[in-house]
């Protein structure tokens, strides 16, 4: 865990397997402001562990989850806002541990705003070296990928004249200073783990798949042994546990 948690605040999550204890980072104000305010007006007391997947994570705070039937399809319930991402990355990562925030995919989300309320905590698995380094090399290809189609979007209009023209000379030009473009763009921040990113990954794991998409906002500093309890609990539907987990209470420790 994070040696450098002076002067952050501590929240106590009073679970049906027993206590988890988390800290707030301070560099991801917006997240731990809005935490401390749900946790202070009792929006996490009694909700469920709707979302639950074995060596990956653990989700909760959906409000409608709260003596939600059994066969209630969970995870679309919050206070009625987002909040603006605070990827504090590479600093913050997904280690085990790590407390960050739910959100709705790219294809709708491409600001990666946060869920208002829901939150996951990591369980993760370890990767060995070789794993990390042919998951680098995905990960830089799917960004560079991501980079190059934003910029085809962004000259849509022009490709299509060419293409309805026929200029393919026109076109293999653009296609070669969009390839240029993006290189130069991926440049700026690449995909590259850092040696406590594969010193995490490798000893106690994590996710690292999710870097850089998610706010991670906190970690836990107590209580992983309940994480893991609730981790292997049996789930059904929507991996959501068969026999409820919940938060019974939620309150700031300082």
């Amino acid at each position: 865990m994070n040696n450098n948690l002076t002067g952050t605040t501590r929240v106590l999550l009073e679970t049906s397997l027993g206590n988890i204890e988390i800290a707030l980072y301070n560099e991801t104000p917006q997240h731990r402001d809005n935490f401390i305010k749900l946790v202070n007006d009792g929006t996490y007391n009694g909700v469920l562990f709707h979302r639950v997947i074995k060596d990956f994570m653990i989700q909760t705070g959906d409000p409608d989850s709260k003596n939600a039937a059994q066969d209630a399809m969970l995870g679309s319930g919050g206070p009625g806002y987002d909040l603006p991402a605070e990827i504090v990355y590479p600093k913050y990562f997904h280690k085990r541990g790590a407390l960050a925030a739910a959100r709705q995919g790219d294809e709708v989300n491409p600001e990666r705003r946060s869920s208002g309320s829901q939150f996951y905590i990591v369980t993760g698995k370890r990767y060995s070296e070789y794993q990390l380094q042919a998951m680098q090399e995905r990960l830089a290809n799917q960004a560079q990928a991501a980079i190059f189609q934003q910029l085809v979007r962004e000259h849509a209009s022009e490709i299509n004249q060419m293409q309805m023209a026929a200029d393919t000379v026109g076109l293999n030009k653009l296609r070669d200073e969009l390839i240029a473009k993006t290189q130069q763009t991926y440049a700026t921040s690449p995909v590259q783990f850092t040696a406590s990113q594969v010193e995490a990954y490798s000893t106690v794991g994590g996710t690292p798949h999710l870097d850089g998409q998610y706010t991670v906002f906190g970690e836990v500093v107590s209580g992983m042994e309940v994480v893991d309890k609730i981790q292997n609990v049996t789930t059904g539907a929507y991996d959501r546990p068969v026999d409820s987990v919940k938060i019974i209470t939620a309150r700031i420790m300082k």
